[in-house]
């Protein structure tokens, strides 16, 4: 696939999440707040039942074709009644959401690897950047939203559907000619189907109407490892507990998870300054006592 431009844009999705006991969709109506576990549920047999009666043309997507190729989404009926269903050939991950009621909820997130791409050890966290095109739509068919050129997200500013689907797509590789065209090769293409709880749960987006569940159509051609608050260290990396989940990480307690704190620690001596002072690629640990300086106030 060739792209005359390769420079980041506007994101387009930003995670918001009320727990207000109502509130107000795009035309100013009251919208009642539910219950997270019970949305889920509903969620789920809405997805359930769109992955078990349509398919797609995976009959397309040999992995030695160069060519891009549209997925095509359909259902089964028809000339296509004997395809293989897509729940037979989706995987699915569970992703953790704090409710208003510090209840944790996990939500069912599907997706499905049309093609893989070449460059698997560069797959996205969920707080890296990504540079895909994309389209969007409801599980009637609705298109909300379609970006055919590729433009750059950063995977903190997405809804948490879209960041933990596109963890499991690895980019391929490119080649700048001299006019400046990018030529890209071997990238990943899928789909990703999440409930309403990872994407925009009680609020209505435009032709998303409240409490959707949503599906992707994602090419990823290539990604960038992300240091958020400039400190040396990738964002991916400020996990101290090691659950590759960035966001629960708050050594200092001050509401704001390492990955977005300058001084994790809280001791008034920046992370970037505490973190490797001697260059030897490791984190310092002056008194020995196991915490590495920048996650020690002591």
């Amino acid at each position: 696939m060739k792209i005359t431009s390769f420079a980041p844009i506007i994101l387009l999705f930003i995670f918001v999440l009320s727990f207000n006991a109502c509130k107000k969709d795009d035309e100013g109506e009251e919208v009642e707040l539910r219950d997270h576990t019970e949305q889920e549920l509903t969620d789920e047999q809405l997805l359930l039942a769109f992955l078990q009666t349509h398919t797609y043309n995976y009959e397309d997507f040999p992995p030695a074709n160069e060519e891009h190729v549209a997925i095509i989404i359909d259902s089964l009926a028809g000339d296509l009644a004997n395809k293989t269903p897509l729940i037979d050939l989706v995987q699915s991950i569970e992703v953790p959401v704090n409710t208003a009621n510090d209840i944790v909820v996990n939500h069912t997130l599907y997706h499905l690897v049309a093609r893989q791409g070449d460059r698997l050890e560069s797959k996205p966290s969920i707080v890296d950047s990504v540079y895909l095109s994309y389209t969007g739509k409801l599980l009637d068919g609705t298109q909300f939203d379609q970006m055919i050129n590729p433009i750059w997200f950063d995977n903190t500013r997405v809804i948490r559907g879209f960041s933990y689907g596109l963890q499991n797509f690895a980019p391929g590789t490119f080649e700048q000619s001299q006019n400046g065209t990018i030529n890209f090769s071997g990238y990943g293409q899928g789909l990703i189907f999440m409930p309403s709880g990872l994407g925009y749960f009680a609020s209505s987006q435009g032709q998303i109407p409240a409490y959707s569940p949503l599906m992707f159509e994602v090419s990823v051609y290539t990604t960038n490892q992300s240091d958020h608050d400039g400190d040396g260290i990738l964002s991916i990396n400020e996990d101290p507990d090691g659950d590759g989940n960035p966001y629960n990480d708050d050594t200092d307690q001050d509401g704001t998870p390492n990955f977005l704190d300058s001084d994790d620690d809280g001791d008034g001596i920046l992370t970037i300054n505490e973190y490797d002072n001697d260059q030897d690629g490791q984190a310092d640990d002056d008194d020995n006592d196991g915490t590495p300086n920048y996650l020690d106030n002591n």
